[in-house]
C-alpha cells in the first residue's frame, strides 16, 4: 500500500485534510521517504521520523516519546490529548502549523 492508496481509502470528507498533513510534513522534511509503517503513513530517512493516521474522532500524530515530550506544553495547552508517543488532533482542531513544526523537530532531532 502506499500512501496514496490509504488517504484513498479514508472517508471522503478526511481526504483533503489528510493530504494537507501530508503536503505540511513533505514541505518540512522533503529528504525523508514515504512509507507504509505499522499500516500508517510514515515518513523515513534511516528510520521511522513520524506517523500519522486517521482514526474515528480524530488524526493521530505518532512523533515518538521525544517528539512529544519537546512540545508537551504547546500540546497540554492547547488541550490536546496524547501519550508517550502520540498526539491525538480532534478534526475540527487541526493545526497544520504545530504538525510542521512536530515534524521538522522529527527529522532534525531523530
Amino acid at each position: 500500500m502506499t500512501i496514496d492508496e490509504y488517504i484513498a481509502a479514508q472517508p471522503e470528507k478526511l481526504q483533503p485534510l489528510l493530504i494537507s498533513v501530508r503536503e505540511t510534513i513533505c514541505t518540512v522534511l522533503p529528504d525523508a521517504e514515504e512509507r507504509i509503517s505499522y499500516k500508517m503513513p510514515t515518513f523515513w530517512k534511516r528510520h521511522n521520523l513520524i506517523h500519522f493516521a486517521a482514526m474515528k474522532n480524530h488524526l493521530g500524530i505518532y512523533p515518538g516519546d521525544g517528539g512529544v515530550n519537546a512540545f508537551k506544553d504547546e500540546i497540554e495547552e492547547r488541550g490536546l490529548k496524547y501519550s508517550k508517543g502520540a498526539i491525538q488532533f480532534p478534526y475540527e482542531k487541526i493545526d497544520l502549523e504545530l504538525i510542521g513544526r512536530i515534524a521538522e523537530w522529527c527529522g532534525m532531532n531523530n
